[in-house]
């Protein structure tokens, strides 16, 4: 699976419709729909605001895909296959579209929603997807520079951290380096 480093936009005008292609990450499906919200408020004026995206959950992937108006199954679904093609998760495109007076039949239609997603995917870097988990431990005040230095090796990160008599720290790190990080440090839960 892949997912995509940031966000990017492409555009492109075919027989006077203006096409606007838009990447985005997400982490969940209320981002992605907030994503999309916020693509309606940003073009209120647009004729169609087309979308796809596909999010990893806990419980599986859930995709979705609308077509906005335009017939069936002639934007929306075009723009998911180019993310199922990709084996993209976490991401969401839309493709929004100022009809310009000539209409393009189901098929440019199709083929344009298609090509304006795939552009737009195509101008973004797409890394692998990393499962991450979080590990909760104390260690001492003398330990946490250690245990940083290890951390930043592993790829992870320290999500939080409160201090009293000792540190008790929330670290997130990829799922393959967990076994790593309790190798060193034992007390991680």
């Amino acid at each position: 699976m892949y997912c995509v480093k940031a966000g990017q936009t492409v555009e492109e005008t075919l027989k006077k419709s203006r096409f606007i292609g838009i990447v985005s990450p997400c982490a969940n499906e209320h981002e992605a729909l907030r994503i999309i919200k916020g693509l309606h408020e940003a073009h209120p004026d647009a004729s169609h605001i087309v979308f796809a995206y596909r999010i990893l959950t806990p419980e599986g992937l859930v995709c979705r895909f609308f077509d906005a108006g335009e017939p069936s199954g002639t934007a929306g679904k075009p723009v998911f296959q180019h993310l199922q093609g990709k084996d993209l998760v976490n991401v969401v495109v839309a493709v929004i579209r100022y009809f310009g007076g000539v209409k393009l039949g189901a098929g440019g239609l199709t083929r344009t929603y298609g090509n304006v997603a795939k552009k737009a995917i195509e101008a973004t870097e797409i890394i692998d997807y990393v499962v991450f988990e979080r590990v909760k431990l104390t260690l001492d005040y003398n330990q946490l520079q250690q245990f940083e230095y290890q951390l930043n090796k592993l790829k992870g990160r320290i999500v939080d951290q409160q201090f009293s008599g000792q540190i008790v720290l929330l670290a997130e790190l990829p799922v393959d380096n967990k076994s790593l990080l309790i190798e060193l440090y034992p007390q991680c839960d």
